[in-house]
Parts: C-alpha cells; structure tokens; sequence
C-alpha cells in the first residue's frame, strides 16, 4: 500500500484543476480532482453579504479546465503566481470598474457581483503565467519603449541625482556586507557543531549515512504543456499564448439512468434483446404498461 502514496505524492503538482461557478463565474484553483471545502473557500474572499458561501455545491461548481505540466515544480510555480495575480485583481483593482457612468459607486451587491467575475481574468493570468515560464514577458519594473524599429530606455541625466543614488548604494552596499558576514559566521558555527555531532556519533559506535538529494528539476519552459478546455472558445480571452502551449477539449462524464430506455421493434418488444434469452411474460406488451397476466 506504500507504493501508489510514492507514485501519488510524486505526481502532486503535474495538473491544476480550473472549477467556475456557473452563477457568480467564480473561479477556485485545485491541485486535485476533488474540491475540500476548508481549502477551496479560503480562495474565495468576502465582498459582501452571500459572497463566501458557508460549503461548495457540486450543481454550482464545473471543470472550467485543466492544465497539464510535465514536471511537478513547474505547476507548483503556476499555482502560486496564479494566486498571487487573482489576490491582486481583488485587492488592486482600477476604481473605474466599480463606478457608475454619473460617477457614484455601485451598490455593495452590484460591487460584490463585479468582483466575484474573475473567468476571464484567469484565463488571462493563466497566459501571463505560461509567457513568463516562456520568457517572453519582460520582468516588472523593465521599461522599454519602441520606436523606428529600436529599444530605447528612460535615463536620468541630472547629477544630483546620480549622487543621490550612488550614496544610496554604497550604504545598501555596507548593508550586505554585514550581512553576508554574519552569513559567514553562522554557517561556520554550524559545520563546527555539525562535526561535533558527527564526532559524537562516531565516538558512540553508530553508523551516519549521508544520502545525497537529487537536483532539482529546472523550473520554467512550457514545452510539453497541455490545457484542456471545457468550452475551447473560453481561451480567447488571452490575446497571446506560448506557441507550444496545446489546447484541447476537455473530456466530461456524465452520469447515466442504471436502467436505460431502450426501444421497441412493432411487436412491442425490445429491439435490442433475443426473445428466447427474455420469457414472454417479462417482456411489455404493445400498451407498454400493462401488467402481464397471472397464469392460473
């Protein structure tokens, strides 16, 4: 029983599940198939009366899709920049977005709808994420700017701000220093106490067995990266997408009547069952429910 828990824990990050509330578009991210209340709702914040449900209605909430990473530590990567860019979205938004054209804010209920609509939101943060890991976003606080054909970047000419600025780095600059000597010491009173131990384990007769961790798995790339759709035309709220990003329709199984309907030829009976594996008497008759009669 210890080998499927190996192979399951090894696998946890590969998939991230999308689940959207067909009322409030809501949008929950799970790193598994099932959603657990105490996990799901803590992703949900409060924005009004009836905005955070008290428990999850599976009648609410559907696949919205699923993305497929090919190694664990890229989708933990995209699990974490994906909740990091919806807080942001419910704690910086533009104050446009809850405006009325005359200027005056929404009703709490209408700001708390506005809000909770965060479908096409992920879909484009889940695009944002996949460019970054393709390194083809440029980082935060890099401005470019094109024109003719050139990059061209802002500069400060004044020197009294380049002072400014280098008096700033070199005290920035003593700052690390002191911090990486005190860096330096701990980890030399850590490998002095660390061969202590060792010694003391040594001296007493037992064995210390080192394993050596294997290196981590480069982080970032989208190569091999799968996102399956419930709805496909749901991907074209991102204006971009990594070239190597494959999209596809998302499987749903539905449940099925135990005793299905099954139709009937002329005589009454079901077309697709042989009379002489059915008796007479258990077959319908051509009213299609009347009772067969009792034998005397």
């Amino acid at each position: 029983m210890a080998e499927p828990t190996r192979v399951h824990l090894a696998q946890h990050g590969t998939q991230i599940f999308f689940y959207n509330n067909i009322r409030t578009n809501q949008i929950i991210y799970s790193l598994t198939r099932s959603l657990h209340n105490h996990t799901s709702l803590k992703q949900l914040p409060f924005l009004g009366k009836k905005t955070v449900p008290s428990h999850l209605r599976k009648d609410l909430w559907q696949p919205f899709c699923l993305v497929s990473f090919p190694r664990p530590s890229q989708g933990l990567l995209a699990y974490r920049r994906l909740r990091e860019f919806r807080r942001l979205h419910e704690t910086s938004y533009p104050l446009s977005l809850i405006e009325q054209s005359n200027g005056k804010l929404h009703s709490t209920k209408k700001r708390g709808k506005i809000l909770m609509d965060q479908k096409a939101n992920s879909v484009a943060d889940l695009a944002a994420v996949l460019l970054r890991a393709e390194d083809k976003l440029p980082r935060i606080g890099h401005v470019k700017r094109e024109a003719n054909g050139e990059t061209e970047q802002t500069e400060r000419d004044q020197d009294t701000e380049k002072e400014v600025e280098k008096r700033r780095e070199e005290k920035r600059e003593e700052k690390r220093e002191e911090k990486r000597k005190e860096m330096r010491e701990k980890k030399i009173e850590a490998k002095e106490k660390r061969t202590e131990w060792i010694r003391r384990l040594q001296k007493a007769g037992k064995k210390l067995f080192r394993r050596k961790d294997p290196q981590p798995p480069e982080q970032g790339g989208v190569e091999g990266v799968k996102i399956s759709w419930a709805n496909l035309l749901d991907s074209e709220f991102a204006q971009q997408w990594p070239e190597t990003v494959v999209h596809d329709g998302l499987t749903t199984h539905r449940y099925t009547a135990a005793f299905p309907v099954m139709e009937q030829d002329g005589k009454g009976r079901p077309s697709g069952i042989e009379t002489a594996d059915v008796p007479v008497e258990l077959l319908p008759a051509s009213g299609g429910n009347s009772v067969p009669e009792s034998r005397a």
